[in-house]
């Protein structure tokens, strides 16, 4: 199961849908900042499905502000991020939620900062800035059947 992730794309979606005809990812997550932005990708790609949540710039939002996604035997908890407060530096709040919720991955934006560490037994990801920034970012999650979790993060053209 591969799924490419996103974040805080602000109108600019033309970078994200490039790298979604590159990699033909099993499923797409989009995390936020501005969840509309999503709406080109079910256009394209009716066929891959879309998981979305809403961010802290999205004025009437079409997501909810978190979400559980199921990727093969794993479950990732996705949300922005600014309700978990992962803009003071600390993502803590979000892995005790993930961990609540039984899922080992955890995948937030907001920040425009791409990271990846293991909190807890949960793998916290944030793909960075697809669209708003010197740097555009991504990331790509691999889940095997066995439940291991392989993170890329990738650069834009």
């Amino acid at each position: 199961m591969r799924a490419a992730v996103f974040s805080d794309t602000h109108h600019n979606t033309a970078p994200m849908l490039d790298a979604i005809r590159r990699c033909r990812p099993d499923l797409i997550i989009h995390l936020g900042d501005h969840d509309r932005d999503t709406l080109c990708i079910e256009e394209e790609f009716p066929d891959i499905p879309l998981f979305r949540v809403c961010g802290n710039c999205d004025f009437m939002p079409i997501a909810p502000i978190a979400d559980i996604v199921p990727l093969g035997p794993v479950k990732a908890l996705i949300c922005h991020g600014h309700s978990y407060h992962v803009d003071w530096g600390s993502v803590d709040s979000l892995v005790y939620a993930a961990q609540e919720r039984g899922c080992s991955l955890a995948l937030f934006g907001h920040t425009h900062v791409p990271m990846q560490q293991d909190v807890g037994g949960v793998t916290v990801v944030n793909p960075g800035t697809a669209g708003k920034g010197r740097r555009l970012t991504w990331a790509l999650i691999e889940v095997l059947p066995n439940g291991a979790i392989a993170v890329s993060m990738n650069e834009m053209d």
